[in-house]
């Protein structure tokens, strides 16, 4: 994996602008520490990043072949059947890195090359000779691109603060990025990004630049079809497509690990993952990440029934991996909360983002990949909103039912039409969903549930892995976003998807003869979180700082006497502020993240 960006503009020569290049590529060093390259001409610059997966020897960028340069930032999981059919046209390989089969891709194919790849990329593609740029991202948005034009500049890059260094571009945010902030938060619309003028190139999407125009189009969306398989085939097909993903992301010229929490998919993973190093005479390393005194603490609710650490050993034990539990110091959680928003470019998911960031710090250690279980849950049916009607029918992001918390700890009168951004976020992605005449309303709606869970949900989680894993120089692969297992579940009936009554219902039976029944049908438990009071008192302690510096832009948005009464019963909110893991604690967290995001930035609000 890898950090880009680049430049285009003929108002400023880039060979005069070597500061602010080196300022760009320094800001994407951790995605990419081992080698840094840059093409840069009068009109354009191209910056290159690397973390040496494959072909670490060769593969180097920013590459060329004729008139084309790539940026590329990614891997290609059907590279040998892409170059194969590229052979058989003419084209000749100079390594073996997939680099050099997207840019002669691209020559042969052009925008369609896109269709080709199975992946996880976001790349960019310059025209030499017609000035022409060609930007590129994964149809499930697992690698990020953002871009912006401003001042006669088209720039793009792997992160947006990246894109602060750019001359004109400012770290501004208005009412708009506030909502996104605060009325949808850690979640962000698609294409949107909290700064007035950084754009997202959406999942599935690609970008022409040319001479201040901008042309964009989706070479892939999801797209409703008849479902003729029944439920054995269903099963055999399901695992199929799984296992198959998963062996093809373990090709790696480094050494691979998986995550493993003992639920289902880490489990499904590590379970393929150790057959598949068990025929080349090799053991896998599987990795947990656990809190100190946790289980002193743990409490038990519908979101998490059971700790993980009841079942890792089983399951490690089962599959013959040489298994590593990472223990962290709530404290250092909670400080690392600063990092991880750094790592982010905004306020992120509080300490489900910090603790991520110090496991992968660990993993790193040992390992330079990693492959984890993130994406079934949104595309089998796995969380509760899937199988609660009372929710389940409401018309609002299931995970996020109710704004009043939000308005609580603002100002009266703040944001005062974020209900009605809200709610046009959610209208807007329910309009998207693609249906079939004949679907029911219960497979109507949960086409709908699919897509929200996919766009909002799953994005948020796909963010949250690529940048704290590439913050710590970790790649990060995650087979369930392979297309194929997506657009396969999204047309299946819900009475096959929830098989047995079950969330990922179908997913259990599909690899119930090659797991352990108690992990095959254990209870779905998110991601481990601390329970540890240390972890809320450093938490408190910061909140507290941060509630009263007046010199802060954030004083006057936010309600003081409300957050000291959070504070004071950090578990009084009825519902959760996200999702299954930002509550009271977490709702500290993430103000202690936007104040940290306004400092380190310097933002500036356009309100």
């Amino acid at each position: 994996m890898c950090g880009i960006a680049g430049m285009l503009g003929k108002e400023i020569d880039f060979r005069n602008e070597k500061e602010m290049i080196w300022k760009m590529s320094n800001s994407l060093k951790e995605r990419g520490p081992d080698e840094r390259g840059e093409y840069i001409s009068r009109n354009a610059a191209l910056i290159h990043r690397r973390l040496s997966i494959i072909d670490p020897d060769g593969g180097s960028q920013p590459m060329r072949f004729g008139k084309y340069i790539i940026v590329y930032n990614g891997e290609i999981y059907n590279t040998e059947e892409i170059r194969r059919e590229l052979r058989f046209h003419g084209y000749i390989f100079d390594g073996s890195c997939d680099t050099e089969v997207v840019l002669k891709s691209y020559h042969l194919w052009g925008s369609k090359c896109a269709e080709k790849l199975n992946g996880i990329f976001a790349f960019a593609i310059y025209n030499t000779d017609s000035e022409e740029l060609f930007l590129c991202r994964d149809r499930i948005g697992v690698k990020p691109l953002f871009y912006s034009y401003k001042n006669n500049i088209f720039s793009f890059a792997s992160r947006t603060d990246t894109l602060l260094y750019v001359k004109g571009i400012e770290p501004i945010c208005d009412e708009n990025g506030l909502n996104e902030i605060f009325m949808l938060g850690p979640a962000k619309t698609p294409g949107k990004t909290v700064f007035k003028d950084i754009f997202e190139l959406k999942p599935g999407e690609y970008l022409y630049y040319k001479d201040g125009n901008i042309t964009k189009d989706f070479y892939w969306k999801l797209k409703a079809d008849e479902f003729v398989d029944n439920d054995v085939q269903a099963q055999e097909h399901i695992h199929y497509l799984v296992t198959d993903a998963i062996n093809r992301q373990l090709v790696s010229d480094v050494s691979v690990c998986t995550f493993l929490s003992g639920g289902l998919d880490s489990s499904i993973i590590s379970k393929v993952a150790s057959d598949y190093m068990a025929q080349r005479g090799e053991i896998l390393d599987t990795y947990s990440v656990d809190y100190s005194d946790n289980d002193r603490y743990f409490e038990p609710s519908l979101f998490q029934p059971n700790k993980d650490s009841d079942y890792i050993n089983l399951i490690s034990d089962y599959i013959d991996s040489d298994h590593h539990n990472v223990v962290l110091n709530n404290i250092a959680v909670a400080d690392a909360l600063i990092d991880s928003t750094e790592a982010r470019g905004c306020p992120g998911f509080t300490d489900i983002d910090s603790s991520l960031l110090l496991f992968c710090k660990e993993v790193v250690k040992n390992h330079k990949v990693a492959l984890s279980g993130e994406c079934a849950d949104e595309i089998f049916g796995g969380y509760p909103w899937y199988h609660r009607e009372e929710i389940l029918f409401e018309e609002t992001f299931p995970w996020s039912r109710s704004t009043d918390m939000r308005h609580s700890i603002l100002t009266d009168g703040f944001l005062k039409h974020g209900d009605e951004y809200m709610s046009n976020a959610y209208l807007q992605t329910v309009k998207s969903t693609d249906y079939l005449d004949s679907d029911s309303r219960l497979e109507k709606r949960m086409r709908e549930m699919f897509v929200l869970n996919m766009d909002w949900f799953m994005q948020t989680l796909l963010c949250r892995k690529d940048a704290m894993s590439m913050q710590a120089s970790l790649e990060v692969r995650v087979p369930f976003c392979d297309y194929r297992i997506v657009e396969y579940a999204y047309n299946m009936p819900w009475s096959i998807k929830s098989y047995g009554g079950r969330e990922k219902g179908i997913l259990r039976k599909a690899f119930e003869n090659e797991l352990p029944e108690i992990i095959t049908w254990r209870k779905k438990s998110p991601y481990p979180k601390t329970f540890n009071p240390d972890y809320v008192k450093a938490v408190s302690d910061m909140v507290s700082v941060v509630i009263n510096d007046k010199s802060s832009p954030l004083y006057d948005m936010i309600n003081k006497k409300s957050i000291e009464k959070l504070i004071q019963n950090p578990n009084s909110l009825s519902e959760p502020w996200y999702g299954q893991l930002m509550r009271g604690p977490q709702v500290l967290a993430y103000i202690v993240q936007i104040y940290a995001w306004i400092r380190k930035y310097n933002v500036e609000f356009d309100i």
